[in-house]
């Protein structure tokens, strides 16, 4: 049995992202700002 699973690779070994989801995280990471204050952060996205 062990032999049946051994033989697929069931995870590729290369993934490669789109251009879209690269460009999306790009622009929400552009756009997050964490502000401290004494114990709590707080997390404001600006469009």
């Amino acid at each position: 049995m062990a032999k049946l699973y051994s033989k697929k690779n069931l995870v590729p070994t290369q993934m490669k992202p789109k251009k879209e989801v690269i460009s999306f995280l790009l622009n929400y990471s552009k756009a997050l700002y964490i502000i401290k204050v004494a114990d709590n952060s707080f997390e404001i996205i600006t469009n």
